[in-house]
C-alpha cells in the first residue's frame, strides 16, 4: 500500500479548490483543512468561534469515520484562528473532541481564511497496527 490515494466522503464538505479532502499513503492520513461548512448545503455554519469549532470538528469526525478512524488516531493538528482572542473558547471545545494523549498541535493566528471563516483545522492521522 505504498501508492497514495485520495480520501473522499459526502459526509464532509467537498473541496472548494484543486485539492483532495484527504490523501492516504502507507497507513498515514493527511486531511485538508476544514472550515465550518455544512456538508449538505456548502454554507457557513455559526457566527461565533464555539459554533464554528463544533462544525469543523464534526467535519473532521466525518472524514475520520469514512476511513474507519477516530479522533484517537489523530497524531497532529494545525489550527488556524482568525483571532487569537478566541483561543480559550476554541480550546474548551477542542478538548472535548480529543482526549489524552492529545495530538501534537500548532495554533496560529491568520489574517483571513476561506469564506471568512473564524477557524480552520487540518489533521494528520495514523492507522493503528493490529
Amino acid at each position: 500500500m505504498s501508492e497514495k490515494r485520495a480520501v473522499s466522503t459526502q459526509a464532509a464538505p467537498t473541496a472548494i479548490g484543486p485539492y483532495s479532502q484527504g490523501i492516504t499513503c502507507r497507513g498515514w492520513y493527511f486531511f485538508s483543512g476544514q472550515i465550518p461548512l455544512d456538508p449538505r448545503s456548502g454554507t457557513m455554519v455559526g457566527k461565533d468561534i464555539v459554533e464554528q469549532t463544533k462544525q469543523v470538528l464534526g467535519n473532521i469526525s466525518a472524514l475520520l469515520s469514512s476511513q474507519k478512524l477516530t479522533p484517537k488516531d489523530v497524531v497532529k493538528t494545525t489550527v488556524f484562528l482568525k483571532n487569537m482572542g478566541d483561543f480559550q473558547a476554541f480550546n474548551e471545545i477542542y478538548s472535548q473532541f480529543f482526549s489524552s494523549p492529545f495530538p501534537a498541535r500548532s495554533t496560529v493566528e491568520v489574517a483571513r481564511l476561506p469564506k471568512d471563516a473564524l477557524i480552520e483545522i487540518e489533521v494528520i492521522a495514523a492507522q493503528h497496527e493490529g
